[in-house]
């Protein structure tokens, strides 16, 4: 299920770039234009919902903070489970944590030990905003795999294909992105 030309442009017309954010040369996608427009965001969340009905999912895992909001919004829809991957400190009980590099340095995320203790070898759909370079995505597949689960895909509202991290990610799960930016 791809999205049509419509939803692709109603979706595409709803984020604000934010040029020289967080810092100069850098071209910020922001998705907050595309949560308060009620129609760009029932489009995504329908396609969304539509896609992924029939992958008899038991979890979505979201990444901080953004996979959030789209993660749980369609958890529920799908009737199944969320899962909270955050940055490092963030999650009160006994966690598992993953290292990757940024380009300044290096960051952390974690999910808790028991996640998906529940259903042996659970489907996991793993969902964010954006991939970029990859990193963080790449980080939390592991953890989702190695908390004893199965990454079957990672979705994306926004694809940076100029850079990696699609690619890299593809080796570890299938990788859907709703809008490529070349």
């Amino acid at each position: 299920m791809v999205l049509s030309n419509t939803e692709r442009k109603i979706i595409e017309n709803s984020i604000r770039d934010i040029k020289d954010f967080p810092k100069p040369g850098i071209v910020f996608k922001d998705i907050t234009t595309l949560l308060n427009n009620k129609e760009a965001y029932g489009v995504l969340m329908s396609h969304l919902y539509t896609r992924y009905k029939e992958y008899n999912l038991d979890y979505i895992a979201g990444i901080d903070a953004r996979g959030f909001i789209f993660g749980a919004a369609l958890a529920q829809m799908l009737n199944i489970g969320f899962v909270p991957i955050r940055k490092k400190g963030k999650l009160p009980y006994t966690t598992i944590s993953e290292k990757y590099s940024l380009e300044y340095g290096i960051d952390e995320i974690e999910v808790h030990i028991d996640a998906f203790s529940e259903i042996p070898n659970a489907k996991v759909l793993m969902i964010d905003d954006l991939i970029a370079t990859g990193g963080t995505a790449n980080a939390a597949a592991n953890l989702i795999n190695q908390a004893g689960a199965n990454c079957v895909e990672s979705c994306f509202i926004i694809g940076l294909t100029f850079l990696d991290g699609i690619e890299k990610l593809k080796e570890k799960t299938d990788v859907y992105t709703l809008i490529e930016v070349e």
